[in-house]
């Protein structure tokens, strides 16, 4: 079996991605009852909506803890490899990443499970590669939050890239591994391993990215600050030899009218925000995580519950593919959208938002 080209190999000028449905509530911190659930049938729901759309990626965040308030949001979620696996059998053409938690999973394990993955989809896997910001989760699992979580990523990463290149067993004694006879077949369909991404802010996780990564996913605070962070990344990975492609991510209200989309925008992320959650997630992810920029805590809560930090593109389906086409130009490759429901709202976007997107040169027909 040989796999076709990969979707973020594809002929689209600006990838769109769904973010995080695996996971109840998405990004958004919110006790309105519309909220997404994440129950099974509904994540094979919204993965068929965006696979027949012909939107190249389906992205899972990796948690295993909840943020405690009202919903205790994100406690529901479903692990992401297997997540990746079921979904190869229910879609045809969208690439379905895995987002692995570095210190929580082993690396010889992670390469079977993900060419496990490729093969499955016929060559649509991809990995995501987390270091990991929450000490809760890091107790869970009885593993130490060291500050030296990148330099074992690189380990991590390299370990998983001779698997996948090596002809022979290898060893592998490190700082963080030391293996013995290490192999593994089968090796992916992609050659010469699946599409890679981090999502990273700081200058260790951009260091990281620009060394094992394929594409970055990041965040900014407003539009035109991205050019600076698509610039610092294409540099970091050209003085490695590379070229890493930058996605950047954003949360979603698609309405009729701006004022409709705005009021549910209050509605949802102020006046139904789930505060102690909210509260939980934003301190320790500003102490711990390094993926936003400092004054992004301070100014824009209502971004950090609408959508986990993420930049809000809320409005008219005209004005929001105005956006996309300004994030486009600011150099980035793709956008990973959340919204408060999927399936709800995934249609709207779809058939609003893409044909003018078609109309700016930035997609193809699907």
């Amino acid at each position: 079996m040989t796999a076709g080209r990969h979707p973020m190999h594809g002929p689209n000028r600006l990838k769109l991605g769904i973010f995080s449905a695996n996971a109840e509530g998405g990004l958004a911190l919110t006790r309105a009852p519309e909220r997404w659930p994440a129950r099974w049938p509904q994540i094979v729901e919204a993965a068929r909506i965006a696979d027949r759309a012909g939107l190249e990626f389906f992205l899972p965040i990796a948690r295993w803890k909840g943020y405690g308030g009202v919903t205790n949001g994100r406690e529901w979620s479903f692990e992401t490899l297997t997540h990746a696996a079921a979904l190869a059998g229910a879609t045809e053409r969208i690439a379905l990443f895995a987002t692995v938690h570095v210190p929580m999973v082993h690396p010889v394990f992670a390469a079977k499970a993900l060419a496990t993955i490729d093969h499955a989809s016929n060559g649509r896997a991809g990995l995501n590669i987390v270091c990991g910001w929450h000490p809760e989760e890091f107790a869970m699992f009885g593993v130490p939050m060291i500050e030296e979580r990148y330099a074992q990523g690189l380990e991590w990463f390299e370990i998983v890239r001779r698997i996948y290149t090596e002809d022979s067993p290898f060893d592998f004694h490190g700082g963080f591994y030391d293996l013995c006879n290490v192999s593994g077949q089968p090796r992916p369909l992609q050659q010469p391993w699946p599409v890679t991404l981090n999502a990273g802010f700081s200058p260790a996780g951009r260091d990281f990215a620009a060394r094992a990564a394929d594409v970055l996913l990041t965040t900014f605070v407003e539009i035109e600050d991205g050019r600076a962070h698509v610039a610092d990344i294409h540099a970091r990975a050209a003085a490695h030899g590379r070229n890493v492609g930058v996605c950047a991510t954003a949360h979603v209200v698609c309405r009729t009218t701006q004022n409709e989309a705005e009021d549910y925008y209050e509605w949802y992320a102020v006046t139904m925000e789930d505060t102690a959650a909210a509260d939980h997630y934003m301190g320790t992810k500003e102490k711990f995580s390094g993926s936003h920029d400092p004054l992004a805590y301070r100014l824009h809560r209502k971004r950090f519950v609408g959508g986990g930090g993420t930049y809000p593109l809320v409005g008219t389906p005209e004005a929001i593919a105005e956006q996309l086409v300004r994030i486009s130009a600011a150099g980035f490759a793709g956008v990973a959208l959340s919204f408060v429901n999927y399936s709800a709202e995934l249609p709207y976007f779809i058939a609003t938002v893409l044909p003018l997107l078609r109309e700016a040169g930035l997609r193809d027909a699907p």
